[in-house]
């Protein structure tokens, strides 16, 4: 079975999607609450809760086939404050990319290597976060290529990330998990540009990842949200009339909508500030927005259930945002409502995950433990 890290592993999300395929030899995250759960649901025997800038190789077990990385996003998301990789949370890469490069200076470097974080991560200081990233990984002889997955395909969540998956130049890639051009599935037109944009020695490395399109039925909000939750209680009448007085026209007439379809409605409800006044935005498309980690309850996410003449509504629950994340339902979350949203909202989502190993990872280390395959490699 192979072997791997997860770095900023938080409640072990990828981990999780990663499944019994693989063999984690060491986990490490900064949070106390977040290693909390992922010693709930892990065990913690691999595991170091320390400042990645702390660590030294000297702590990370053996060889690792694989180094899942989900670097912090706060400073390359497109609601960060745009300091990207020099920032002091985004800038977290540079301490586990100097990891990796110990690892490499001692023959131990990871065959492959997958970096997750947020769609802006392409084009934060104009691509030239990217282009960091990019001439980091060539400089350490590695081929690699970013894709970006909505976990809308396999979750209703609209959640798109980066993905960038790094296999050692020493290492076989099978022809069938590579193309020749990009896949409007999974090379929107930001990769092709951040791609277009580097210099060609770097280039000269990139692969065009190839993924069979998600074929699992897709489920939608009405799918996950209970009756009777736990550790949530749905708004008073006022509470909800509050809500209703704080939308635009707009969206009050996606509400008499959805009271007219004759049939029960989940909405999801964003609270924004529009010209300076405190808007509640509604979607009723069977799709929650982007599960965000709360900073003073702003970024919670509220539902909203219309079933004709009745409008009730209520924070999602925590169970709720974990099925929004592909979550299985034995998996323990934290007894605190802020502790476990945060710990979901700032996860990978599951099936992601999953459809990444399926597609690339094993196919390739398949094709490399299977001396009969090799022939059909590039």
């Amino acid at each position: 079975m192979p072997n791997f890290y997860e770095f900023f592993a938080g409640g072990g999300m990828a981990r999780s999607g990663l499944g019994n395929d693989w063999n984690c030899t060491f986990a490490n995250d900064f949070s106390e609450h977040k290693a909390n759960s992922y010693r709930v649901n892990w065990g913690d025997d691999h595991l170091m809760v320390e400042d990645i800038n702390k660590i030294s190789s000297m702590a990370l077990p053996g060889h690792a086939d694989l180094a899942w990385a989900s670097f912090p996003c706060q400073d390359l998301s497109l609601a960060g404050n745009g300091a990207g990789l020099k920032g002091e949370r985004s800038g977290t890469f540079w301490g586990f990319w100097k990891l990796v490069q110990e690892l490499k200076s001692q023959g131990r470097k990871p065959k492959m290597i997958v970096l997750e974080n947020v769609y802006g991560t392409l084009t934060s200081h104009d691509g030239k976060d990217f282009e960091a990233i990019a001439k980091s990984v060539a400089n350490e002889g590695y081929n690699f290529g970013a894709i970006v997955m909505d976990a809308v395909q396999f979750v209703p969540q609209s959640r798109p990330r980066v993905f960038i998956i790094c296999i050692d130049e020493n290492i076989a890639i099978p022809n069938d998990v590579i193309s020749k051009r990009p896949s409007p599935a999974w090379h929107p037109d930001k990769v092709i540009c951040a791609h277009n944009s580097l210099p060609k020695k770097v280039k000269n490395k990139w692969k065009w990842w190839k993924l069979t399109e998600p074929n699992q039925p897709l489920y939608t909000l009405d799918d996950i949200i209970e009756e009777n939750p736990q550790g949530v209680k749905w708004h008073t009448k006022q509470e909800t009339k509050k809500i209703l007085e704080m939308m635009s026209p707009l969206n009050r007439n996606k509400v008499l909508e959805a009271q007219q379809a004759g049939r029960l409605k989940v909405g999801t409800i964003y609270k924004r500030t529009r010209e300076g006044i405190q808007r509640a935005e509604v979607r009723f498309d069977g799709v929650a927005g982007c599960l965000r980690t709360p900073s003073g309850g702003s970024s919670r996410q509220t539902i909203m259930v219309v079933d004709g003449a009745k409008i009730r509504t209520r924070l999602i629950s925590p169970r709720e945002a974990a099925r929004l994340m592909g979550l299985p339902e034995t998996y323990v979350l934290p007894s605190k409502y802020n502790e476990a949203y945060h710990l979901v909202g700032d996860g990978v989502v599951v099936p992601v995950v999953a459809h990444i190993n399926q597609n690339v990872l094993l196919p390739i280390l398949n094709a490399n433990t299977q001396p009969q395959v090799q022939q059909n490699v590039a």
